[in-house]
């Protein structure tokens, strides 16, 4: 009889089987079953270019709504047509590491340009005790440029090895909002009133973020059942950044413009907003884990019993690529960052396990949330070195009477054709990755604008080393158990 750790375990082994064994397999039979993976690897392109087609309409859809979405004055929408918006509370969350000051502090001028009313603003500047001499110092500068930009400023210090927790933003988060609660309880607020908005410090928002989120939360049919969802860019050093950051920035960001077009599968991601109400009822975040951002979006929809959705925001919100003074450093910690995003694997194994103890929950919708974990991760680790790798494998190998055959003839044809339609998605990236840069600070020579573009050539190599091989390293650890910390990444400007 299993334990239910062994159980738990078994499962966590699961994602990470299935990559491999796809992998394995794939060789093994590019060696002795040539013409099987051959139609294989037609099959999955077939797919591929599929999901090219989906991505290119939803980016589309995407875009408009972006662009249409900006130009709305939401103070104005807001004063004729949500006669008790001033009800609501906001609070948010700013966790602080290392970070230069420079940082913090243009988060929270973005805050203050913010057109909603300050005073219904509350910061929490979540600090850590593992750097307690930096974090201290940060708050005292808080408190003397920004003292009396807000209603009020929270200043908390997560202590260092409490226990079942693992360190990081997380448990950092766990922590301050006890605090929190605390707080909100003796002002005396409703729950339902209240909105959380959690950023990384490095989050410069648009002046209109509170605004439209109060204008959404407001004309929600149940604002406590949603989370809500911003279009990340990582644009504010993105100038500075290397190409290879700057291709998976913009990639980050258009992957999660076609998620917000799509929002069937839609889950939350770095910095989002939601209800305290949800907040308190899924339990805080988890202290546990390193993927904090995503797992509350699955507390939640456990909670509730599978009503609970992400409603999109078609507003930007800016964060920094993970750039560092020296080249390889930066790729270094973008390599980190995108491990500590596929750890979000994690979730697999939980759902799992979660779903089990939630018959409410139609089991459809389980399926639907553990395939999208699943199959998102699978892809992410295996779509570039199959498309570019063991894609060619079988007609590098094929003996010559496998070479006679029609579709061994046809293959590298058809696939060339199925991979030009799929570089659509390629050239609209490019495209549409321009008017997305940021104002620069100093008049750029017009080459540089050509290499913003030529740039995207770097991305079939990016796919692999710095995407699906990190990838590929979250999720065996995860099937060995060899887990992961939380790397904070490295973020610096010039």
């Amino acid at each position: 009889m299993l334990t239910d750790y062994q159980k738990y375990r078994f499962y966590e082994f699961l994602p990470g089987l299935s990559i491999w064994l796809t992998l394995i397999l794939g060789i093994v039979f590019s060696i002795f079953k040539p013409l099987w993976m051959i139609y294989f690897i037609i099959v999955f392109d077939v797919y591929w270019v599929l999901k090219v087609v989906n991505f290119v309409f939803y980016l589309l859809v995407a875009w408009r709504r972006f662009h249409k979405i900006r130009k709305i004055n939401w103070k104005e929408a807001l004063y004729h047509e949500i006669p008790d918006y001033d009800s609501k509370q906001h609070l948010v969350f700013l966790t602080v590491y290392n970070e230069e000051w420079g940082v913090v502090e243009d988060a929270l001028k973005s805050l203050e340009m913010s057109i909603y009313d300050k005073n219904k603003f509350t910061i929490i500047i979540a600090g850590e005790a593992r750097k307690e001499e930096h974090c201290k110092s940060i708050f005292v500068k808080v408190k003397e440029n920004f003292g009396f930009a807000f209603d009020h400023i929270l200043f908390t210090l997560h202590p260092v090895d409490l226990p079942d927790e693992n360190p990081g933003k997380g448990s950092n988060l766990f922590y301050s909002e006890q605090i929190v609660k605390e707080y909100v309880d003796g002002k005396g607020w409703k729950y339902e009133d209240v909105i959380v908005t959690v950023f990384d410090i490095d989050t410069i928002c648009h002046e209109s973020y509170f605004a439209y989120l109060t204008y959404l939360y407001c004309i929600s049919p149940d604002p406590t059942r949603t989370s809500f969802q911003p279009v990340a860019l990582y644009n504010n050093n993105m100038w500075e950044s290397p190409s290879v950051l700057r291709v998976m920035a913009f990639g980050t960001t258009f992957w999660m413009m076609t998620s917000l077009a799509r929002q069937d599968a839609l889950v939350t991601f770095s910095s989002h907003s939601m209800s305290f109400t949800a907040l308190v009822k899924a339990g805080f975040h988890e202290k546990r884990i390193v993927s904090e951002d995503s797992r509350i979006f699955y507390q939640c929809l456990l909670a509730y019993e599978g009503n609970y959705n992400v409603t999109p925001m078609y507003i930007p919100v800016s964060m920094d690529t993970v750039r560092d003074d020296n080249w390889w450093k930066s790729i270094t910690n973008l390599y980190k960052q995108q491990r500590r995003w596929a750890w979000g694997v994690e979730h697999v194994p939980y759902l799992i396990w979660e779903f089990k103890k939630h018959p409410n929950i139609p089991l459809w919708k389980k399926i639907k949330w553990v395939f999208v974990e699943w199959e998102g991760k699978w892809s992410w680790s295996l779509a570039a070195i199959i498309i570019t790798i063991l894609g060619r494998l079988p007609l590098w190998l094929a003996d010559d009477s496998i070479r006679q055959s029609v579709i061994f003839l046809n293959a590298p044809h058809m696939l060339e054709k199925l991979m030009s339609l799929a570089m659509v998605g390629l050239f609209l990236s490019a495209f549409f990755s321009l008017p997305l840069l940021p104002k620069p600070k100093k008049v750029q020579p017009k080459y540089l604008y050509i290499i913003m573009l030529l740039q995207w050539a770097l991305l079939p190599l990016s796919m692999i080393f710095v995407s699906a091989i990190p990838s590929i390293e979250a999720v065996t650890r995860l099937m060995f158990g060899k887990y992961l910390g939380f790397d904070v990444s490295q973020k610096k400007r010039k």
